[in-house]
């Protein structure tokens, strides 16, 4: 565990760069309330838990040998972050503000929202490539279990405080949030940087 240090500050800086789980959670809570945020949030931190376990035990080297499986992925993330951010975007220009009413009640619902987050970070090659490729350079080839786990679990439990710190802001700020032009210009603005990301991982091998 002589390592350990660096990588929990690397992967603290991990954590804090903004991708697409932090503007996933961000629309989701401004768009649906407090809990379908924290939903959200769970589907991230499940993803991160099966991505470290599969890292752990040695599966993860399977999937990153396995490159059509791992453009799979990559493309079935392009896709889907792609679709997101279109509804995002689409939902900004007609002013669709019927999820915003009464206090942001949601139309979603949890397992839809927690679907989303799980499906955004297990797809997102930049969480395949930490869990699969980065990680494993910190430890040494005799680590047992305890010890893998150890470190494939922390970026779950900092990304899970990050995103619910910023799922309870967001929520606190419901009363601004909620003014219409505001509430167009984060579903576009948010809908944009998805777009962006999509494109970003179609180009990136």
């Amino acid at each position: 565990m002589s390592s350990y240090p660096t990588f929990f500050l690397f992967a603290v800086l991990v954590a804090l760069a903004p991708g697409p789980d932090t503007f996933i959670t961000l629309r989701v809570t401004v768009a649906g309330g407090r809990e379908r945020g924290l939903w959200t949030v769970a589907g991230i931190i499940a993803a991160n838990v099966v991505l470290g376990v599969l890292a752990a035990t040695g599966l993860g080297a399977v999937i990153r040998d396995a490159h059509t499986l791992f453009d799979v992925l990559r493309w079935f993330g392009v896709l889907y972050l792609a679709w997101l951010g279109l509804q995002a975007v689409w939902a900004g220009l007609r002013g669709d503000g019927g999820g915003w009413s009464s206090g942001g009640s949601a139309r979603m619902a949890p397992h839809a929202a927690m679907r989303q987050g799980f499906v955004s970070t297990f797809t997102n090659p930049k969480a395949l490539a930490f869990y699969l490729a980065v990680l494993p350079q910190f430890v040494s080839a005799y680590a047992g279990f305890v010890e893998l786990m150890a470190y494939a679990l922390t970026l779950a439990v900092l990304g899970a405080i990050y995103l619910i710190t910023i799922t309870l802001v967001a929520h606190g700020a419901m009363t601004f949030i909620s003014r219409e032009r505001v509430r167009r210009g984060i579903d576009a603005g948010v809908g944009v940087i998805m777009l962006g990301f999509a494109a970003a991982l179609a180009l990136d091998n």
